[in-house]
């Protein structure tokens, strides 16, 4: 028996509104307010269809603050 790969097995590249806010992780209109106050990326247009870039998306991500502790050394370098 062979198995058939999926077709999709990795996220797009550019996705639409409501799988981009899946993707991560929050809810379409939480993802919303993220794009409209900057902490999310502004979507681009591709003709008619409005998508987001999963690398821009991953940037963003990684920008927001985590909430683990910061570390000694963080703490020594900048205290605040």
């Amino acid at each position: 028996m062979s198995l058939r790969p999926d077709a999709i097995a990795y996220p797009p590249r550019g996705m639409p509104r409501e799988v981009a806010a899946r993707y991560i992780g929050v809810g379409t209109t939480k993802f919303d307010q993220l794009v409209n106050d900057g902490r999310m990326p502004k979507p681009k247009r591709i003709d008619g269809r409005v998508v987001w870039d999963r690398f821009a998306l991953d940037a963003a991500f990684d920008d927001m603050p985590s909430e683990e502790p910061r570390n000694f050394f963080d703490r020594m370098v900048s205290p605040s």
